[in-house]
C-alpha cells in the first residue's frame, strides 16, 4: 500500500518537482519512500508497508530490471501466481505480493493486470519500450488521476493534490463537475474538479509511448465457471457463500494486524466473522454517537448490537463513540483528505475509526462496503418491483425524491411513478435536483452545464426494469461513493481499507443475479441472508437492513447551523468565486427547515464544496 506519483516527459522535469508530489503523499504512506530515474521518465512513492514489512520496499523489478514498477494496493492472489511463476524458474527478489506483476509482464505484456486479484494502482516502465503502463484495479478500490501536459508528456498521481504539485498542470475548474457535485454528494468519474484532471476508469489500463497515449479497458477473469441461472436457490446460496468466503480469506493477507468494522448488521458481521474463523486476534471497531432518530430507520446508533456480536465473536472489540461537536472538528481533515470535493458524512464516522485503528496499532480493517448494491439491500428496492403498477400522478411543481419523508410513501411512488426512468435514478438514491441547484449556483460560471441525470440517459423509462436501478448503484454508486469513501477514509489516518465484496469475483457474481434472487417481499439481500443463515446469530440475519447513518438533518438545525450560514454568507468561498445566487442564503435555509423533504446532504455538499475551495484556494486560478 502506498501514494504513487511520476512524470513521463520529453521535457527535463526536476526532480524536486516529483519529490513536491510525492511528498503530498505522505499520508499515505509514512513509512518509507521510493524513487526511480531513467531517460524521460521518472516515478516515486510513499510506503505504507503491510507485506514483508522490512524488504518490501519500492521500485519493485523483475530480474533483469528492465521491467520497473511503483505500486499502491494489495494483490490477493499473489502467492498462488508467484508459485507457478517460481516453477516456471522465476527468481524474486522480495515477498513483496506486487513483485509477481513485473514477472508476469515478461509473459502477458500489458494484459497482465487481468490475472490479478487485488486493489492496485500501478505504474509500470518498460525500459527497452520505453513504456508507461498505468493501471487501475477492476472495481476501483485505489484512486489513479493524470494530467496530459502541454509538452505532450503525462503526469500522474494517487490524489489530485499531487499532480496540482506539477507547475504545468492546470488548476482550471471543470464547472459541470461542479454543478454534478451537490447532486451526487462526489464527482462521478471520469471528471474531477479540475478541468484537465481525469481519473484513470476502474478496470483501464493507459498506455503511453512512443505512439501516443491510450485508454482501454481490460477484461474480469475472475467470473463464475457457471452458469448460475440454471441453479437452485439452495445451489446458488452454496456458491455465494463460497465465493464471499474465498474473498474474505484471500483479504487476511497481511503481516501486520488486521481489523474489521463492525456494525451489528449482516454485511460487516458476515466479513468480522469470517475473519475472526481464520484470526483469532481480530480487533472489531463500532462508531456510536448520540442516540437520535433516524429518518430512514430509527435510531442511528447501532454500537449495543456490534458488542453483543463481537462478544459472540470473540474479538478484541473497541467503541469508538464520536459527539457531533467531534464530528464537527474532524471536517478540516475530512475535507483535505478527501482530496476532491466530497460530502458523504458516513465518512466522518470511518475517519473516526481509522484513527483509533491506528491508536490500537491496527494498518489493515476490513469493511462490509459493497453488498447493499451487489445482493439487493437498499430499503427502496422492494418499491422498484411496486412502482410499475402504480398510477402516475401529475408532476409536481417542486421535486419529489424518496427522500420526501414527510410526504406519505404512496405519493411519492405515484409522483416517481411519473417520472423518466433517468429521473427516477435519480430520485430512489441522489440528492440535489436540478431547479434546486439553479436556485442556489449563479448562472455564471454554471450556464452552460447539463443536467447531472444524463448520467442515467442510456436508459429510456420503457427500457428499465427492477434489476437496472440495482445494476446502477452497483457500476455507478459503489464505486464513486463507497469506495472513495472506504479509500480515502481510512487512508487519513494511514490505514488499508479492505472491502471484500469489492472482489472481481463477487462483483462477477452479483452481476448475474436476478431481481427475486435479492429482494423477495420486503426481504432484502435474501440469497446473501441464505447463504449464511446458519453462521450468523438469527438477529442479525433476520435485522432489517440499518445503513451507516449520520444524523446530518438534526445537526446542521442545531450544533452545525453555524456551518449552513458561513457557507452561504457574503464572505464565503462560495460567494468570493462568485458561485452563489443572490436570495441563496435564503433558499438554503428554507430548504434545511422544509418539512416535507430532507435537505440535510444536499446542504452539507455546499458547506464542504464551500470548505474546499477555501483549503486549495492557494491551488486554484479561477
Amino acid at each position: 500500500m502506498c501514494g504513487i506519483a511520476g512524470i513521463k516527459t520529453h521535457n527535463n522535469s526536476s526532480i524536486q518537482t516529483l519529490e513536491r508530489m510525492v511528498e503530498a503523499l505522505y499520508h499515505r504512506g509514512p513509512d518509507s519512500s521510493g524513487w526511480f530515474q531513467s531517460n524521460g521518465y521518472m516515478g516515486g512513492m510513499r510506503r505504507l508497508a503491510i507485506n514483508h514489512v522490512t524488504g518490501g520496499d519500492q521500485p519493485l523489478y523483475n530480474t533483469d530490471r528492465s521491467v520497473v514498477l511503483l505500486y499502491n494496493g494489495e494483490i490477493y492472489n499473489s502467492p498462488e501466481i508467484r508459485l507457478d511463476l517460481q516453477k516456471r524458474g522465476f527468481r524474486f527478489r522480495t515477498g513483496s505480493d506486487g513483485e509477481v506483476i513485473c514477472h508476469l509482464y515478461e509473459i502477458f505484456g500489458a494484459n497482465v493486470f487481468e490475472h490479478l486479484d487485488g486493489m492496485f494502482a500501478c505504474a509500470l516502465w518498460s525500459e527497452p519500450e520505453k513504456k508507461l503502463i498505468l493501471a487501475r484495479d477492476l472495481s476501483g478500490e485505489k484512486p489513479l488521476y493524470y494530467s496530459i501536459l502541454p509538452c505532450g508528456g503525462i503526469v500522474f498521481a494517487s490524489e489530485a493534490r499531487s499532480l496540482l504539485k506539477h507547475p504545468e498542470v492546470s488548476r482550471e475548474l471543470d464547472y459541470q463537475a461542479i454543478w454534478d457535485f451537490p447532486t451526487f454528494l462526489w464527482i462521478p468519474e471520469p471528471a474531477t474538479a479540475f478541468r484537465d484532471i481525469k481519473a484513470l476508469p476502474r478496470g483501464h489500463i493507459l498506455v503511453a509511448d512512443e505512439g501516443g497515449i491510450s485508454v482501454r479497458p481490460y477484461a474480469n477473469r475472475f467470473g463464475p465457471t457457471q452458469d448460475i441461472g440454471n441453479l437452485s436457490d439452495r445451489d446458488l446460496a452454496e456458491l455465494v457463500r463460497e465465493t464471499v468466503t474465498r474473498a474474505v480469506h484471500s483479504r487476511l493477507l497481511s503481516d501486520v494486524p488486521v481489523g474489521s468494522f463492525l456494525s451489528g448488521g449482516l454485511d460487516s458481521s458476515i466479513i468480522a466473522t469470517l475473519a475472526s474463523k481464520k484470526l483469532p486476534s481480530l480487533s472489531t471497531f463500532t462508531i456510536g454517537f448520540e442516540d437520535l432518530d433516524d429518518p430512514y430507520h430509527g435510531k442511528a446508533d447501532e454500537s449495543s448490537l456490534a458488542e453483543a456480536t463481537a462478544r459472540k465473536l470473540g474479538t478484541k472489540h473497541h467503541l469508538v463513540r464520536v459527539t457531533g461537536k467531534e464530528f464537527k472538528e474532524l471536517l478540516p481533515d475530512f475535507c483535505s483528505k478527501a482530496d476532491l470535493p466530497f460530502s458523504v458524512s458516513s465518512g466522518l464516522g470511518v475517519m473516526a475509526v481509522a484513527r483509533a485503528a491506528r491508536d490500537f496499532g491496527v494498518k489493515v480493517l476490513l469493511t462490509g462496503d459493497g453488498a447493499d448494491e451487489a445482493f439487493g439491500g437498499y430499503s427502496w428496492y422492494p418499491l422498484l418491483d411496486q412502482v410499475k403498477n402504480v398510477t402516475p400522478d401529475n408532476v409536481t411543481p417542486y421535486p419529489v425524491s424518496y427522500q420526501n419523508f414527510g410526504m406519505p410513501l404512496d405519493k411519492r411512488l405515484n409522483v416517481l411513478a411519473g417520472y423518466s426512468g433517468p429521473e427516477q435514478a435519480w430520485a430512489w438514491h441522489y440528492y440535489a435536483a436540478e431547479i434546486e441547484k439553479a436556485k442556489l449556483f449563479a448562472s455564471e460560471p454554471f450556464s452552460n452545464s447539463l443536467p447531472s441525470h444524463r448520467y442515467f440517459s442510456a436508459y429510456k423509462k420503457a427500457d428499465w426494469q427492477p434489476v437496472d436501478y440495482i445494476r446502477q448503484d452497483q457500476q455507478f454508486y459503489f464505486p464513486f461513493e463507497m469506495l472513495r469513501k472506504a479509500d480515502r477514509m481510512t487512508m487519513a489516518f494511514s490505514v488499508e481499507g479492505r472491502i471484500p465484496f469489492a472482489a472481481p469475483a463477487v462483483q462477477a457474481l452479483a452481476n448475474q443475479l436476478k431481481f427475486s434472487h435479492m429482494v423477495k417481499g420486503n426481504t432484502l439481500k435474501w440469497i446473501l441472508r441464505n447463504a449464511f443463515k446458519d453462521l450468523l446469530p438469527v438477529e442479525v440475519i433476520n435485522r432489517p437492513k440499518h445503513g451507516f447513518n449520520v444524523p446530518i438533518d438534526h445537526w446542521l438545525k442545531n450544533d452545525w447551523s453555524d456551518l449552513l450560514k458561513s457557507a452561504f454568507a457574503p464572505s464565503s468561498a462560495l460567494s468570493r468565486h462568485g458561485f452563489l445566487n443572490t436570495g441563496a442564503e435564503q433558499i438554503a435555509m428554507s430548504m434545511r427547515d422544509d418539512p416535507m423533504r430532507l435537505n440535510g446532504h444536499t446542504l452539507f455538499s455546499y458547506i464542504m464544496l464551500d470548505m474546499w475551495l477555501t483549503h486549495f484556494n492557494s491551488l486554484l486560478t479561477i
